[in-house]
């Protein structure tokens, strides 16, 4: 019996209106708005949310006004989800110049230049390394595109009149009241305390520590609390454990052995000459026990949490194995199939940018590579080109083995973390043998190679994700390639303001309450970029806190033997101010409390169907609304515009009473849509 023969929702032979200015435009202006949203929350809590879905509501919403077709819808969601690969691709490694000492000041023309060419010529070889490979992936059986089934359903379900699209723009609305509102000081976004221990000698010996423990309360963000609802109570309490072993055990002990032997005096001069503060300043400062657990946990205890990011990292590709592996072997002949199977003549859903055209297009992003890396970062010819070859070859196998990771569990799950670390300790070692030493030229080239395959993975993932949606839906590939295409460009152009805003906003902030801001700061954490600045100035420079390190690992190890599900994650934790983790914990929590009501009330497949959809879609709008107001206040900050504090001494009263309200709203809204059971539901993200 011969198998049925695929027929995607709109006949290959249609003429429905696809690539029309109208889809076009909406999608670049939410490629611009939701990649901006991922910067700040991948900045912020170290983690993105997959954009496709509030994508495909928003473009649904909007056209269906303006009377598109499906196609349209389609084309405005995969132009309009890319951003947000672009915005992985840059908080993953862009901030890591800053940390790292190499774009310090980070916004210049010259650094502008070449993030921009990172992010748009990394953003292009994952486009065409896709077009390459996407005829013999999207029509594999192996692979579910779990993802991209939901992501086409949506669509589908929307031409038969469903549509929850009020929900996600009314959270918008509410995440970006909330924080207005606490940026005026209406109420507190933070309560912390430092509690002195009571005993501070141990007994049987004659030493006396300086004791205490940093109590802090959950952030007020809706931001928070929405990434926590997504991930759901599991995850969200991983998280949270790594903030109880950095602020509960690590800080603490440390800051009790190491405060009686701290020259105060010593200290506040170094503050005053390196900050430009007053003596009395700096010894004001330096004086607060808040102030000094933070230093601790900054400069001692993020090392032992990088330590631990890197073996978790490792430790999720070895888990990944089989899949890498299967991924890698099948890319090769992969390329031998796109290569020389031709189109079916005149099937529009099977035409890809011709061969030639995507070969064009990856001789030019080496080339590309190899003037940043020359002329840019200043480096010699055999590094420039080294780096140009190395940067197209693990390109190639990991934007494989990215669309292959995507088409089994969905972009939500892909490593883009991981591979980026595993391209950059490659590039690192390379260099390193040939001779490329302490030199700021070849810590930056590693960094840019890291990036371009960064952007490159996370836009291969998104795009052959978009490409079976498409694929299902009867989209045209070739013009969704295009359509991306334009979509990098223009997100790579802008991202690079964006996250200036975000380190320049935070370092106005600081200066005004008395912190360092920029990436690397309890307001800017960018975890994973701190993870490659270290290790790039560590492999290259020579400058890596080694003892930390190993204590770092070895930790995760022990992590590893536990069982811990995701040692990842609860380093990532360890490296994230306390009031973040916790606030993705109450996020995760109340995730769980629907959870349990469902379990409670006995709902079908249909119901909790149903109330996942709705519970995302609020907690998406809860995190692009906070996202967005917050870039518009860093905006202000950048040019010195700071909100006049209405009540600078609210009672945390009145923060737990929104807490509450976000909590009700999460819980109530989605479990009100449960419906009937014997209705059948869209999938997840509707």
């Amino acid at each position: 019996m011969s198998e049925q023969k695929f027929v995607p929702f709109v006949p290959a032979d249609s003429n429905m209106a696809e690539m029309t200015v109208r889809a076009l435009i909406l999608g670049l202006i939410m490629a611009v708005i939701l990649g901006a949203a991922n910067a700040y929350l991948g900045l912020k809590a170290g983690m993105t949310i997959a954009a496709t879905y509030p994508a495909a509501v928003i473009g649904m919403a909007l056209l269906k006004i303006m009377k598109g077709s499906v196609l349209e819808e389609n084309f405005a969601r995969t132009v309009g989800s890319i951003g947000e690969s672009v915005a992985a691709g840059a908080i993953f490694t862009l901030p890591a110049f800053f940390i790292a000492g190499i774009w310090n000041p980070f916004f210049t023309t010259s650094n502008y230049i070449a993030a921009s060419l990172i992010l748009i010529f990394g953003g292009i070889l994952g486009i065409m390394f896709v077009a390459l490979l996407r005829r013999v992936m999207v029509e594999d059986k192996e692979l579910p595109f779990p993802e991209s089934v939901a992501a086409a359903e949506i669509h589908k379900t929307g031409r038969s009149g469903g549509s929850n699209s009020k929900f996600l723009f009314g959270a918008m609305g509410l995440g970006g009241l909330i924080k207005a509102l606490a940026e005026f000081k209406i109420f507190p976004a933070l309560w912390e305390k430092f509690v002195v221990f009571g005993k501070q000698t141990i007994t049987g010996t004659t030493f006396t520590g300086k004791g205490g423990i940093l109590l802090s309360s959950p952030g007020v963000s809706p931001a928070y609390m929405g990434v926590g609802y997504i991930i759901g109570p599991k995850l969200a309490s991983l998280n949270f454990s790594g903030g109880l072993i950095a602020w509960g055990l690590l800080t603490p002990i440390i800051y009790y052995f190491l405060s009686p032997f701290i020259d105060f005096g010593v200290w506040a001069q170094h503050i005053a000459s390196t900050k430009g503060m007053t003596i009395e300043a700096a010894t004001q400062r330096v004086n607060d026990p808040i102030f000094q657990m933070f230093e601790i946990w900054k400069y001692i205890v993020r090392p032992i949490a990088i330590g631990g990011m890197l073996v978790g990292a490792g430790f999720t590709l070895f888990k990944m194995r089989k899949s890498l592996i299967a991924g890698i072997a099948r890319s090769v002949g992969d390329v031998k199939k796109a290569a020389s199977g031709e189109t079916v003549a005149g099937d529009r859903t099977e035409k890809d940018i011709p061969f030639n055209w995507i070969i064009l297009g990856i001789l030019i992003v080496a080339i590309a590579t190899f003037i940043i890396t020359y002329f840019i970062f200043n480096t010699s010819i055999l590094v420039a080109v080294v780096s140009s070859t190395v940067m197209i070859i693990l390109a190639f196998f990991f934007a494989a083995v990215s669309g292959y990771l995507v088409g089994i569990m969905g972009s939500s799950n892909n490593p883009i973390s991981g591979l980026t670390l595993t391209a950059l300790v490659v590039t690192a070692l390379v260099l390193v043998i040939l001779g490329v030493t302490g030199d700021e030229g070849g810590v930056a080239a590693v960094l840019g190679v890291a990036a371009i395959v960064c952007v490159s993975a996370a836009v291969a993932g998104e795009m052959l994700q978009d490409l079976k949606a498409g694929h299902i839906l009867g989209g045209t590939p070739w013009k969704m390639e295009i359509g991306d295409i334009i979509g990098v460009v223009l997100s790579g152009l802008v991202m690079f303001f964006v996250l200036s805003f975000l380190n320049d906003g935070d370092i106005a902030k600081g200066m005004v309450e008395g912190y360092e801001g920029g990436f690397g700061s309890k307001g800017l954490s960018a975890p994973q970029a701190g993870l490659m600045a270290i290790l790039s100035q560590g492999i290259v420079g020579g400058q890596m806190a080694w003892p930390l390190i190993i204590v770092g690992m070895l930790m995760g190890f022990g992590f590893i033997l536990m069982q811990v599900k995701s040692p990842m994650l609860v380093s990532v934790g360890m490296y994230l101010p306390l009031e973040t983790t916790f606030a993705i914990f109450i996020g995760g929590m109340i995730k769980g409390i629907v959870e349990m009501i469902n379990e409670r009330n006995k709902f079908n497949s249909f119901q909790m169907a149903r109330i996942e959809n709705v519970g995302v879609l609020l907690a998406s709008g809860l995190i692009a609304g906070e996202a967005l107001m917050g870039l518009i206040f860093a905006g202000f900050a950048v040019f010195g515009i700071f909100m006049p504090a209405i009540f600078p001494n609210a009672t945390f009263l009145i923060s737990l009473v929104v807490l509450a309200v976000i909590a009700y709203i999460l819980i109530k809204l989605p479990i009100s849509k449960a419906g009937d059971p014997n209705e059948p539901a869209a999938p997840s993200g509707m």
